[in-house]
């Protein structure tokens, strides 16, 4: 198992930022995120506990499931189902208030489920990748929210 962290500060309220990465419909701002959808709704909120969000990305598809959601500071979930296969242990978004916005920790915990290569293609491939899109989400949430304030 490989562990990606992608850390930022977005210039803008916790609640916003929270709200933006929350909504996974978002995610299709960023160039290597090809379509995503909230496929059920969680409890009590949308993008809450139980919610199944689709992510159609340009290294495969994921199906999560979230399994934590502490507005305004946390969400988790797990990746229930991925082609290319993966094993998926945790992902997690962290917010936390600092002096000019929001800090924004994304982690998550996979390895590509690919017998004898699986966790040497972690490594060289699926790790990279996943922080850089993860970086360019995180991204486009400083970009919609820094417009958003513009209007």
């Amino acid at each position: 198992m490989e562990t990606v962290t992608v850390e930022r500060v977005i210039p803008a309220p916790i609640e916003e930022v929270f709200d933006w990465l929350t909504t996974t419909s978002n995610y299709a701002a960023s160039p290597l995120v090809l379509r995503c959808r909230l496929t059920r709704p969680g409890a009590g909120a949308p993008y809450g506990v139980g919610a199944i969000r689709t992510h159609l990305w340009l290294i495969g598809w994921f199906r999560e499931r979230i399994t934590s959601y502490e507005r305004p500071h946390v969400t988790e979930y797990v990746v229930d189902r991925s082609m290319p296969p993966s094993k998926h242990e945790l992902g997690r978004m962290e917010f936390t208030e600092v002096e000019g916005g929001t800090h924004v920790l994304w982690r998550t915990r996979a390895e590509v489920r690919i017998p004898l290569a699986g966790a040497f293609l972690t490594r060289l491939l699926a790790q990279p990748i996943l922080s850089r899109t993860f970086g360019t989400i995180l991204e486009a949430a400083e970009k919609a929210l820094a417009a958003a304030e513009v209007r």
